[in-house]
This record gives C-alpha cells, sequence and structure tokens, in this order.
C-alpha cells in the first residue's frame, strides 16, 4: 500500500493524487512551517513555499535578490523523492554548487512525516543552514 492507500493495480509512474497532495500539504504545513515560518516582521519580504508534483515534494523560501531586490528568488530547503515500487522516500538537499544531493545521514525514509522531522530539526544544519 502506498503513501496515502494506493489500489492495487494503478500505475506506478501515476503522479500524487489530488488526496495525497492535500494530505502532504497539510502534513507540511503541520511539521515544517508551523515551526519554521519567518517572524511576522519579515513575511512581507519572505515567504514559504512548496512545490508538490511528479512523485517529488520540494520546500523553499522566497526572498528578494540580495543586489536586486525587487526580484523575487527562491532558496531550495529540501527535496523528497517517492519510490512507489519501494514504497520509500528519498531524501535531498542542496549544496552550494546548487545541485541536490542524497543526504547522507539519512538517505531514504519510510515517510513523508519522517522526511518532514528531519528537515523541521535539521540536526546537521544543511537546510536551513
Amino acid at each position: 500500500m502506498g503513501p496515502a492507500g494506493e489500489v492495487a493495480g494503478v500505475d506506478a509512474a501515476v503522479a500524487f493524487t489530488d488526496d495525497e497532495i492535500a494530505e502532504y500539504s497539510r502534513l507540511i504545513e503541520e511539521i515544517v512551517w508551523s515551526r519554521r515560518r519567518p517572524p511576522l516582521h519579515l513575511r512581507n519580504k519572505v515567504r514559504e513555499g512548496q512545490r508538490i508534483a511528479g512523485h517529488e515534494v520540494e520546500l523553499f523560501m522566497v526572498r528578494p535578490a540580495f543586489q536586486d531586490p525587487p526580484l523575487l528568488i527562491e532558496e531550495a530547503i529540501a527535496k523528497a523523492r517517492y519510490v512507489r515500487s519501494r514504497d520509500i522516500w528519498l531524501v535531498f538537499w542542496q549544496r552550494a554548487d546548487l545541485r541536490w544531493h542524497r543526504y547522507d545521514p539519512c538517505p531514504e525514509v519510510k515517510t513523508l512525516e519522517e522526511f518532514l522531522e528531519i528537515v523541521a530539526t535539521d540536526s546537521c544544519g544543511c537546510f536551513w543552514g
């Protein structure tokens, strides 16, 4: 069974369902953004963002560019990729080379909740700096 009650016989290449996206959005709010949301006085400049598409969940912040403040940029935080055939989530972080790398302390987890807890607590300082 998949992350949100996947039905046997459903094509493994199918992207997340609307119900899965709704559940993942709720979990992201509950586990990450409720703890890591920018302070109230900065929310008109810095805001949280998430992208749920295909088999991936990506978290990022949107903020003004340092040298061109009217320009808003996305600053990557973390990404997880669901592998339906193995029923696991692969965990990634973006290094200084701006490429996604597997998160060596915990390269895969069984649930999205585990991934989000890893990101929220950030014991190695990889996701939030």
